[in-house]
């Protein structure tokens, strides 16, 4: 079973940007659809991106598109998500999570879940 691990949150002002990091241990990350989730105080957890095996495609939620990209080096069994002009509303928990299974992904439901970052975005 592969442990997932997110690190780079923090506090930022409106309009910068910061990179998170999802480390893989335990198993190679590369057989996996990486996705990023995020979820706001008393909101249900949502969709944010998701990179394909060998990066080959990714898919974002409407309300980051064009800000964020997400990314992944299988070498370093490392995924990122480099997120820029922030927003307050990005505020939010954010998780990386794997499965083997876009569909999966993509409706909320990815087997392995990392144990979260926050990300603060002050007006």
């Amino acid at each position: 079973q592969v442990q997932l691990v997110e690190s780079g949150g923090g506090l930022v002002q409106a309009g910068g940007s910061l990179r998170l990091s999802c480390v893989g241990s335990g198993r190679t990350i590369s057989n996996y659809v990486v996705a990023w989730f995020r979820q706001c105080p008393g909101k249900e957890r949502e969709f944010v991106a998701s990179v394909g095996w060998f990066g080959g495609r990714t898919d974002y939620a409407d309300s980051v598109k064009g800000r964020f990209t997400a990314s992944r080096d299988d070498a370093k069994n490392t995924a990122y998500l480099q997120m820029s002009g922030l927003k307050p509303e990005d505020t939010a928990v954010y998780f990386c999570a794997l499965d083997r299974l876009l569909s999966k992904v993509l409706a909320g439901g990815p087997a392995i879940w990392g144990q979260g970052t926050q990300v603060t975005v002050s007006p």
